[in-house]
């Protein structure tokens, strides 16, 4: 392939294709990749740290390998990024002696890493100080999803293929939605979190950030599994990417009009009127439903990611309280000062969510819902959603509750405002149906374009 200048947008599962039959090999794509971020990102912000050498030995050896018949996933050659928190060795502030699962899983796949990803402080919402914000290209301070910052943007704007980040509170979904790409927050349990610095540990998920549906379940399946080093992780097995149907036969989608409409912005109330009339042409089935009340989980969940968060903490910040950035030092506040009796209280209205959610996962297969009640927020509304608790519930009412109870989301682009700001869907599943939202979602990315649409970006 002698034009290496328009592959930086490829889907990873198109970009496989043409690895494997040779027409391109994992060294020129690598070279390709490195170049952009050399290019761009010195205006981006969007790496923490690039390794340049790691990526081009892995390359080789990819190429070697695959010159020799040998193929070791449909990653194979295909170069990634990973979220700051996930442990590489050597690799990041910390220098981490170990590498995460996530990270042996897919460097075993024969996948090329890039780089780390800038992410803000403690993984909760503002970027510390002294690091640049990543941009967000589809509009000028906008965010570009709080914690997986740097994740999004590099991922929106062609500087790696896929990407591996977290959500606690929404932040795959965020990343999303806020760059026009497709996500999933997993079943809880479903991507061992063993190597991955500890932000809420209940609440904590990672995941894909992709392109694509398609290349979403790519990621899906090579990370996902039970893992020794991770007790908390679940026996599941591995998914194959060719028997995904696109199609919403047979699938029954849940829609609660008044839940998902309430408090949002019409331009999203319209775009998933859209997405309910695709699923109708596509074969789906879509019923009426009445989401049981999210509302008092949602309100917990700071106090719940809190008390979490303390005790991740406990060792550092009663050393170092005064290096902690403001918003990150009240939520550790707040849960070092929650007695146990309010900490059962918020843990028994999570129980009582769960089992009302498992029980109407029984009746349809997915629910669909926004991601947020707006588009992307400014940095100055990013601000004040950190230091306010209501206008932060308000943001995050459509995400947090399912952190909480561990069921799959899917976020995926469904439109953009009248200023070509991305907005963002989700489809939430049953645990374990991880699959099954990824298939909903190709299905809607086979009749829709707006996964396709790019961030104003050069070259």
């Amino acid at each position: 392939m002698n034009n290496l200048s328009d592959i930086h947008y490829l889907e990873m599962h198109e970009l496989s294709q043409l690895i494997r039959s040779r027409e391109i090999s994992p060294l020129e794509v690598t070279k390709a990749q490195l170049a952009r971020i050399e290019a761009l990102d010195n205006n981006l912000h969007s790496y923490a740290c690039v390794t340049t050498e790691i990526a081009l030995q892995q390359a080789q050896e990819a190429e070697d390998e695959l010159s020799k018949g040998i193929c070791h996933s449909p990653l194979h050659g295909i170069p990634i990024a990973f979220n700051d928190l996930i442990n590489t060795v050597g690799i990041s502030h910390q220098t981490p002696t170990h590498d995460a699962t996530v990270v042996t899983r897919l460097r075993e796949a024969g996948t090329v890493m890039l780089g780390k990803l800038q992410m803000t402080e403690g993984d909760f919402a503002m970027q510390p100080s002294d690091i640049v914000v990543p941009s967000n290209l589809w509009g000028a301070n906008h965010c570009t999803g709080a914690s997986s910052s740097g994740v999004g943007t590099a991922t929106a704007s062609g500087l790696c293929y896929g990407s591996i980040g977290s959500d606690t509170g929404g932040s795959i979904r965020f990343s999303c939605a806020a760059n026009g790409l497709t996500g999933l927050k997993p079943t809880w349990g479903r991507v061992s979190r063993y190597g991955v610095t500890e932000i809420a540990s209940s609440l904590d998920h990672i995941g894909p950030i992709t392109r694509s549906a398609r290349d979403t379940l790519f990621l899906l399946s090579t990370i996902a599994g039970y893992d020794l080093l991770d007790p908390t992780s679940l026996p599941s097995v591995c998914l194959e990417v060719p028997s995904i149907e696109s199609s919403f036969k047979g699938l029954s989608v849940g829609v609660d009009l008044d839940w998902i409409n309430n408090g949002v912005d019409p331009v999203i109330q319209k775009a998933l009127e859209q997405i309910i009339s695709i699923i109708f042409a596509s074969g789906g089935k879509v019923k009426k439903i009445k989401m049981p009340d999210t509302g008092q989980v949602s309100s917990n969940w700071e106090a719940h990611c809190g008390v979490q968060m303390a005790v991740a903490h406990e060792k550092t910040y009663r050393q170092y309280t005064e290096k902690y950035e403001p918003t990150l030092s009240r939520l550790i506040d707040g849960g070092r000062q929650l007695s146990g009796m309010d900490y059962q209280r918020i843990l028994l209205e999570a129980q009582y969510f769960n089992g009302a959610m498992d029980a109407l996962l029984h009746d349809v297969d997915i629910i669909l819902a926004p991601v947020q009640p707006y588009a992307a927020p400014t940095d100055e509304q990013l601000v004040n959603l950190a230091r306010n608790p209501n206008t932060n519930r308000h943001l995050t009412q459509f995400t947090t509750p399912f952190n909480v109870t561990g069921h799959p989301c899917l976020s995926f682009p469904i439109g953009q405002t009248d200023t070509n700001m991305p907005i963002g869907g989700q489809f939430i599943g049953r645990k374990g149906g991880d699959a099954t939202l990824c298939r909903a979602g190709m299905a809607i990315q086979q009749v829709s374009n707006w996964h396709k649409f790019r961030p104003p970006v050069t070259p």
